[in-house]
């Protein structure tokens, strides 16, 4: 199928989708790398309880890695996600002096999502969660659903890798259809098309 017609018959049947709360860039980044490898709801309360105990990312990122685990305990992986969280927020700070990264939105996408992919344990998927649904970017996030819904319809080749399917599906949109052509796939996935 065309993308024009997938996304006329998915926007049909699903119209406008509202993702979730829009969030400060910083918080998003983190939270996407809680949610790898665990559902939404579990990365979401190991979110609310590292906020609570650090409130701000520059006394995280002043923390043992032990107490970030600690924090987010129940998220799955809390030990390696603690690893990488640390080494993010230093990371961004040794690059930029301040934990802030809303300065992204003033790149364009290619370079935006380059700078957030030269973090540890940042990849595609992370980049465009946080480029599309904090910053307002074009960026296709491909998650499970997308990837596998995306390969049945034809829009990627069954030999398309997960990395490569960000951006060949990101291109096929126009950019203002992207965030709703996303989450559309994934409803589609959840509702329709399983695994």
């Amino acid at each position: 199928m065309e993308y024009s017609d997938v996304y006329r018959v998915l926007d049909a049947e699903y119209g406008d989708l509202q993702s979730r709360e829009k969030r400060e860039p910083m918080d998003e980044l983190i939270l996407t790398v809680l949610s790898q490898h665990t559902s939404d709801i579990n990365a979401e309360k190991a979110f609310l309880r590292l906020k609570k105990i650090f409130p701000t990312w520059e006394i995280a990122s002043k923390a043992d890695i032990s107490d970030i685990a600690e924090a987010i305990n129940g998220a799955g992986l809390h030990h390696i996600k603690s690893a990488r969280i640390k080494a993010i927020l230093n990371r961004i700070s040794e690059l930029i002096g301040e934990l802030d990264i809303s300065f992204l939105r003033n790149r364009s996408l290619s370079e935006a999502k380059q700078w957030l992919m030269s973090l540890p344990g940042v990849g595609p998927k992370t980049a465009a969660v946080v480029l599309c649904f904090s910053l307002d970017m074009p960026a296709m996030p491909v998650d499970t659903h997308v990837y596998r819904v995306s390969k049945r319809l034809g829009l990627i080749t069954p030999e398309t890798s997960v990395d490569d399917a960000h951006d060949i599906l990101e291109n096929m949109a126009r950019p203002k259809d992207v965030r709703s052509f996303h989450l559309s796939l994934i409803m589609h996935g959840r509702t329709i098309c399983r695994a």
